[in-house]
């Protein structure tokens, strides 16, 4: 057996037809006793009305009987005041229920021969003769026990409100576990979404105060590493900045520039270190609407007149809610990013119905498949082209992706199809 996919369709179906077959089991029970009750009651009045009509027709004048067949005639037997049909006779081993009936009701006055009649509609027939020597036929034809035309349609509402019933305790039943379900897809410790309800069963509310718990804890251990890393960046700042003083009052030699640009590389590094640490703290700048055109052309510019091969491409038209100094710094990272491996980038901009797409692209020697993600995690560097003789300290990207999430957005990366990488930011 193929189980459904979903949780609240394997309980729905479980519930379902656990109370289908209860259901049935109960209905099953009480038409089987109300079967033999209705047939005891039709055999019952099958005898007593046999004898009474017997006695009528057999008290009557021959000449009158006719008249009265249509008033003693029933729904599964009828008198005929002939020999009957020609058939063959009914074995006495397993007579009908209404035979061994009729037997009992006039079987002690009047000999009695049964034959089967055959024909489409299977009956049979008693015979015997009244007192005066006339013939007479009790033509039976036995019927099931008659079923009330509105019990199917009860039976069909009785279904619905199971199916009914059904629904909603599963749904009572996943609901919460929905709504967890979906909090935890929805879980970003660089932006806490609104806590549970801590509202329902008992059950509910141990499990959306379990998880709301567990986001602060996330929150404050993600706040508290930040504060840290920030913290020991800035201290390092001190101690690199007297160490360079020192360096300077040396004298000329190898052993000076290597100091010196060991000490540049690490003041990057912590520089660095800083700004990701103030990349988890964006929102403190407060969103505004800004002209995303000119917007993008200030930051052309100021890289065009640096001497930089920068080129804008594409057009909105539009005005943008965002953080304008935070998209500066992630679009900087990224285009400082392409002119550092490809010499050039181009900066392209597309509006969509319900997002606005910004790309950097380049021509440079692109990143490995497999290592489009990894390059979005702190500290992370390409072996081989983005290493520490580029001047790269894997923080770039991860700032960018961290200003992006933050702002609501996605930064994704891929590879040209003719070489090159192509950044990703999808605004909504």
């Amino acid at each position: 057996m193929k189980w459904p996919r979903t949780l609240a369709s394997r309980l729905a179906l479980i519930f379902f037809t656990g109370l289908v077959l209860a259901y049935g089991l109960s209905f099953g029970l009480q038409a089987y006793e109300r079967y033999i009750s209705s047939r005891s009651m039709m055999l019952s009045n099958l005898e007593l009305d046999v004898a009474t009509s017997v006695a009528i027709l057999d008290r009557l004048p021959a000449a009158e009987r006719p008249a009265w067949l249509p008033r003693l005639e029933r729904r599964t037997y009828r008198y005929r005041l002939d020999s009957g049909q020609t058939g063959s006779a009914m074995p006495s081993e397993d007579p009908p229920m209404a035979a061994e009936s009729i037997v009992k009701a006039i079987g002690k006055d009047y000999r009695l021969t049964f034959l089967e009649i055959p024909g489409p509609l299977t009956h049979f027939q008693a015979h015997l003769r009244l007192a005066d020597g006339a013939p007479l036929t009790i033509d039976v034809t036995p019927a099931t026990v008659p079923v009330a035309s509105w019990l199917p349609v009860v039976l069909l509402i009785q279904l619905a409100v199971l199916l009914l019933c059904t629904w909603l305790a599963v749904r009572l039943a996943i609901g919460p576990l929905t709504r967890l379900s979906q909090a935890v897809d929805n879980l970003d410790p660089n932006t806490p979404g609104p806590q549970l309800d801590e509202s329902g069963p008992r059950e509910v509310r141990y499990a959306a105060a379990a998880f709301n718990a567990l986001q602060a804890r996330i929150a404050a251990y993600l706040k508290e590493r930040m504060q840290l890393l920030a913290a020991i960046s800035h201290d390092l700042q001190t101690p690199i900045t007297r160490m360079k003083l020192r360096v300077e009052v040396m004298d000329d030699g190898v052993e000076k520039d290597k100091l010196w640009s060991d000490l540049s590389a690490m003041e990057h590094l912590v520089r660095e270190g800083v700004a990701y640490a103030r990349s988890m703290d964006v929102g403190t700048e407060a969103p505004c609407r800004i002209d995303l055109d000119a917007f993008l052309d200030s930051v052309v510019f100021d890289y065009q007149d640096s001497g930089a091969k920068v080129e804008r491409l594409g057009s909105t038209e539009t005005t943008l809610q965002t953080r304008p100094h935070a998209l500066r710094r992630v679009l900087v990272n990224l285009l400082d990013n392409a002119l550092k491996f490809a010499g050039a980038a181009q900066l392209e901009v597309t509006q969509h119905a319900n997002a606005t797409v910004i790309r950097v692209l380049d021509e440079g020697p692109g990143i490995p498949a497999e290592e489009l993600n990894e390059v979005l995690k702190p500290f992370y560097r390409v072996e081989g082209s983005r290493n520490r003789g580029t001047g790269g300290t894997g923080l770039g990207l991860a700032i960018a992706q961290q200003l992006v999430q933050a702002m609501g957005g996605t930064l994704t990366l891929s590879n040209r199809e003719n070489g090159g990488l192509c950044a990703q930011i999808e605004l909504r």
